[in-house]
């Protein structure tokens, strides 16, 4: 099986982004954050920033604008098969360009660490 291209997994996360808002009733994004509900609309996915992690797994970075006026930075973390994208974890990176956490590279292998 052959990895997917950084074309696939960009369209494919607007695909997933746009058919998740799409059932919403007020037609947003949403994931949690601090026991509270974020509505987001997709702004733009970096694809400069996508990353290949290996395995089928992938990393992208999307800026989202709350119905709060903020802007938000999601981090993404996938599976992509064969017309198949599986979104395993989402987590708010930034809020208005300020990091809640940054990341850092440890023996080959990227980690979440405290700003």
């Amino acid at each position: 099986m052959t990895e997917a291209t950084m074309s696939n997994v960009s369209d494919g996360l607007k695909e997933f982004i746009s058919g998740y808002a799409t059932k919403s009733p007020d037609k947003k994004f949403h994931i949690p954050f601090q026991r509270k509900d974020l509505a987001l609309d997709l702004v733009k996915v970096h694809d400069d920033r996508l990353s290949s992690l290996g395995g089928n797994k992938y990393f992208a970075c999307v800026d989202m604008k709350g119905t709060d006026g903020r802007l938000y930075d999601i981090d993404f973390l996938m599976v992509v098969k064969p017309a198949q994208l599986t979104v395993t974890e989402t987590s708010v990176h930034k809020i208005n360009g300020k990091p809640l956490y940054n990341w850092k590279e440890e023996k080959g292998v990227w980690k979440k660490v405290k700003v």
